[in-house]
């Protein structure tokens, strides 16, 4: 009997541990299920997947300076980059003006990532586009934009100053196209005077049949330089977005500016929300913005005295970087800024690329720069946020091509984060 009841015994201790067992295993599946399968909402279009992007940890880089260094990861827009967002908010905010119509042309000058989001969402408002780059940026840019159905203008890059500056050029287009449109309407011929300018710019005439086409309803110019639509963007987006990823609880947050319209926007936002959250900027070589928020001045004592190089922007960086200060810039919340070089951008991409599988393109790298550059300022402990603004898919014949980094003597050589110059410890040993 005794060999009965210990057999017994050993089957209750058995059928015990399988439902025991059975319990863990459909927690366990259930705890997945919330957190990998669990059903997110429908998006209505192009449109509405934008933005509310993933506030992802960068690794390597929070193990290497002890500090939980996040990046938003805007290069998972659908157009693939954080312009996404101000694409958005320019069209929509000229549709509700009027000053924007259906089969109108959005024009703009652009050094790739604003023109390739306008040229991707303009079609979702029944809209087209026609953007002016500059000849020197990666060719694959220009494929994107035609590949998207944009209409594009190569131009010789030169001073903003310069009336064929590739700006101020999308300017003139979109006055071209407004003056086909008025024309379109009318059945007499319109005086050339009382056409309206745009930023004090007349049109090409010899060129509006050649780049519209006549039955043109009408051209907007972007403007993103200047277009508070700009800053409103991240002011009413990104910036809340990163509070609320975070809790509130973060302690700095830095990225650099071409426009100005992302720096500003999530400065001033996180700045009323906590103004004891650090904003700063990292700015790449050839840029006056670095002088600026550090000395008030958009010039070196060198520069002051002559000797300012003739083309200041000779950087492998795309996108950031400028030397005047535009109306989004002047909506920052600024405590201070870093300023970058080219190696340690290129640098970053590939460490970046090899310890975390990022494949960003040369802001985005410049952003962990600062963001390291952060980490050592204020030490061990904080959180951190800056913006991947790109992944490196548009760089591939410049920022990731071995041959021309070889030719501007920038091979990457670096084995970690000994780099950026830093001590020991903040070297991730793999």
């Amino acid at each position: 009997m005794a060999s009965v009841r210990t057999g017994g015994a050993a089957v209750a201790v058995l059928s015990i541990a399988t439902v025991l067992s059975c319990l863990l295993c459909s927690k366990y599946r259930s705890r997945v299920s919330s957190t990998r399968t669990k059903p997110h909402k429908r998006r209505r279009g192009l449109v509405d997947a934008i933005g509310n992007t993933p506030l992802i940890r960068v690794n390597s880089l929070s193990d290497a300076t002890g500090c939980e260094i996040l990046g938003k990861a805007e290069f998972l827009n659908p157009g693939g980059s954080v312009k996404d967002r101000v694409a958005v908010k320019i069209i929509e905010e000229a549709l509700e003006s009027g000053l924007l119509f259906q089969g109108g042309v959005v024009t703009e000058g652009s050094a790739g990532s604003t023109a390739i989001s306008l040229a991707a969402v303009a079609p979702a408002y029944g809209c087209k586009c026609h953007v002016v780059i500059p000849d020197d940026v990666a060719i694959e840019k220009s494929q994107i934009l035609e590949a998207l159905g944009a209409t594009v203008e190569r131009v010789r890059p030169v001073s903003i100053t310069h009336k064929d500056h590739y700006v101020n050029i999308a300017k003139r287009r979109a006055l071209e196209a407004n003056e086909i449109a008025s024309k379109h309407r009318s059945s007499s011929q319109m005086d050339h005077k009382d056409v309206e300018q745009i930023n004090g710019n007349t049109s090409d005439e010899e060129k509006c049949n050649s780049v519209f086409s006549s039955d043109c309803k009408g051209g907007f110019f972007a403007d993103q330089f200047e277009n508070l639509a700009n800053f409103r963007a991240h002011y009413e987006g990104t910036g809340p977005e990163i509070w609320e990823q975070t809790g509130g609880n973060l302690d700095a947050f830095i990225a650099a500016a071409g426009t100005g319209g992302t720096v500003a926007g999530i400065s001033r936002f996180l700045k009323e929300k906590n103004p004891n959250i650090k904003c700063f900027l990292i700015d790449p070589p050839g840029s006056g913005l670095f002088n600026k928020v550090r000395r008030g001045v958009m010039y070196t004592r060198e520069e002051a005295e002559g000797r300012r190089l003739k083309n200041p922007f000779d950087t492998v960086t795309e996108g950031i970087g400028i030397n005047r200060i535009t109306q989004n810039f002047l909506m920052a919340e600024l405590d201070g800024a870093f300023r970058g070089t080219d190696v340690e951008a290129v640098e970053m991409s590939r460490f970046l690329l090899k310890n975390d599988g990022l494949f960003l393109g040369s802001s985005s790298a410049m952003n962990c720069i600062g963001a390291v550059r952060m980490a050592q300022k204020i030490g061990p402990g904080h959180t951190i946020v800056t913006i991947l603004c790109d992944s490196g898919m548009r760089h591939l014949s410049k920022f990731f091509n071995d041959q021309y980094l070889s030719q501007h003597g920038l091979t990457p050589s670096a084995t970690g984060l000994d780099f950026l110059g830093l001590p020991q410890e903040f070297s991730l040993t793999k």
